[in-house]
């Protein structure tokens, strides 16, 4: 007989107890600036883009964007290398774009969340430059400067997520400076208490400019081991080794204990501008409890997501089983949040379409995803049902894509233009000859204007399942209780003392699956489907694979 197992609920995790946050159960949409709209002709997105395609985005029922970086650049690893934190790079616009986007956001209902990344800069970002210049300067210790071993060899065997060494030679300082990315990115030295002040203060700014939030990107690699000790080998076979980074455990060159001190500097900083919203991003040697870290009691960041599912080649009921049972709904704990696809991963209905039909397996991740307790971040295109574009080797410009070939780690093929209009020049993303990143012509055909004019699109079920999901609020903040099921099923009450229980179940294995509910949870209403909305047909007791359903319990 099945039995439910409460994670969070079902009455003391609905949440209703306190005044909820705006953010609580908030649907993100992340926009990648580079690849939305443009509207200058030069081939690259920009922020009047965003600006003109707000209403697209009202219109789809989320409750917020998530802008990934614009800010002065050189684009080496396209905006995540910061050369000013507080300045616009041209090619997105200028500030009253950006104050344009902000204002009609607004007036749309939407919140405005933007990237900030504490770990790094750009080597030409001034306090870069300053740093580099000598060991007595004001900004000597802003960075991560230490001397070579007496071989001559790095200060320690830290490897590089892009390939190589952690450590950069540099002839100036006669010195290594320490890059956990590019080597063009150097990493600030954030145990510095005069870095992490000028970072406040670049959070500030932003606030004071209007924005709701922040996504805190690579979080845990802003601290280091002061001792530069060696990480031990991560004994991982050579089969899964996809670079050198990966044999390694990352014990000494991120997840420093030190980091939640400084979460709550910037917490502190956030709470001088109220109402506003922290997400980090966690991709540690142990991402779960760093969420949990990082977000714990109420003064750290309000919410985490991590690596659990963008990466993940399959889809199955135990990964998502693990990754709920993490959160319990315990007093002091922060709140989740869940990503299938961002601009970093492949995108998830190409690595999670087992028969081919893509369009249904769109729907049921939308279904799963939208059904999860936390705050749901959807990337651009996800709602078209857009598979990961095809970019051949000699037009890859992704650092990683490049280093890893013909692995696939790169970036590129989630970051290819937006198609909105499948007969226009460029699918409607831009006027120019040549995109910033070539297009993949299939995509013309989930275009935009293509699917909103099909009640039966991917497009219009991702517009009518955010509605319902609004229209049931145990979907949007409250409980959330496993249910026992056979090992490909997947079922869990979403439950709010107000506002009723949604019962979520999924077949996510390649087989038929057979399973009843309980029987204590009375009449059951169908709401919705992987492919249609009830009320339409009884709840089925017999799954295809990839199928779902959500259905109102005790219904009349």
């Amino acid at each position: 007989m099945a039995t439910a197992r409460p994670l969070a609920g079902p009455n003391a995790a609905s949440d209703t107890a306190r005044p909820l946050a705006w953010w609580r159960g908030a649907v993100i949409y992340q926009i990648y600036p580079r690849s939305f709209a443009d509207t200058n002709g030069d081939g690259i997105g920009d922020l009047a883009g965003i600006a003109e395609r707000l209403d697209y985005v009202a219109d789809l029922g989320v409750d917020g964007i998530w802008i990934s970086p614009f800010f002065t650049s050189p684009m080496k690893d396209f905006g995540y290398d910061v050369a000013d934190y507080c300045g616009i790079d041209p090619s997105f616009g200028t500030f009253a774009d950006f104050d344009r986007v902000v204002e009609t956001a607004h007036k749309l209902g939407l919140k405005v969340i933007i990237d900030q990344v504490y770990s790094h800069t750009s080597d030409e970002h001034p306090w870069f430059r300053e740093s580099r210049a000598g060991r007595t300067n004001p900004k000597a210790d802003w960075y991560v400067w230490a001397d070579p071993r007496p071989d001559g060899s790095p200060p320690s065997n830290w490897q590089s997520v892009f390939g190589g060494s952690a450590w950069q030679w540099d002839g100036p300082r006669k010195q290594y400076y320490l890059h956990n990315f590019l080597t063009s990115q150097p990493d600030l030295n954030v145990h510095n208490r005069d870095v992490q002040d000028a970072l406040l203060d670049v959070a500030r700014f932003w606030l004071a400019r209007g924005v709701d939030g922040f996504r805190l990107d690579a979080l845990n690699f802003s601290m280091h081991d002061p001792e530069l000790r060696d990480n031990p080998p991560s004994g991982l076979p050579m089969e899964q080794v996809t670079r050198p980074f990966d044999m390694q455990v990352k014990r000494f060159n991120q997840s420093h204990p030190d980091i939640v001190v400084f979460l709550e500097r910037i917490r502190g900083a956030i709470d001088e501008f109220p109402g506003r919203f922290t997400v980090a991003e966690v991709g540690g040697p142990e991402p779960l409890a760093e969420m949990k870290a990082f977000t714990q009691g109420g003064k750290r960041l309000d919410s985490a997501y991590n690596f659990d599912f963008l990466y993940a080649p399959r889809l199955t009921a135990p990964l998502v089983r693990a990754s709920l049972s993490q959160w319990s709904g315990a007093q002091d704990e922060g709140w989740p949040s869940w990503a299938f696809s961002n601009h970093d991963a492949p995108r998830a209905v190409t690595r999670w379409t087992l028969d081919g039909d893509m369009a249904r397996a769109a729907r049921l991740n939308l279904l799963l995803l939208l059904a999860l307790r936390g705050n749901p971040i959807i990337y651009q295109g996800e709602e078209l049902g857009l598979p990961q574009g095809e970019v051949a080797f000699e037009d890859l410009l992704d650092p990683e894509a490049i280093a890893n070939w013909p692995h696939t780690l790169g970036r590129d093929g989630a970051r290819t233009p937006m198609p909105w209009a499948a007969d226009a020049p460029q699918a409607g993303f831009s006027s120019a000859n040549r995109t910033w990143l070539k297009r993949d012509p299939v995509h013309a055909g989930f275009a935009v204007d293509r699917q909103a004019a099909d009640p039966a699109s991917t497009l219009a079920y991702a517009r009518r399942l955010l509605r319902l999901r609004r229209e049931h609020p145990a979907l949007v903040h409250g409980g959330i209780e496993l249910i026992e099921t056979p090992q490909d099923i997947l079922a869990f009450l979403r439950h709010d003392d107000e506002a009723g229980t949604v019962l979520c179940v999924f077949n996510l294995g390649e087989a038929p699956g057979h399973w009843s509910a309980p029987a204590s949870l009375g009449t059951l209403r169908l709401l919705a489907t992987e492919s249609r909305f009830g009320p339409l047909e009884a709840v089925p007791e017999a799954l295809a694979p990839g199928t779902g359903y959500w259905a109102a319990a005790g219904a009349g």
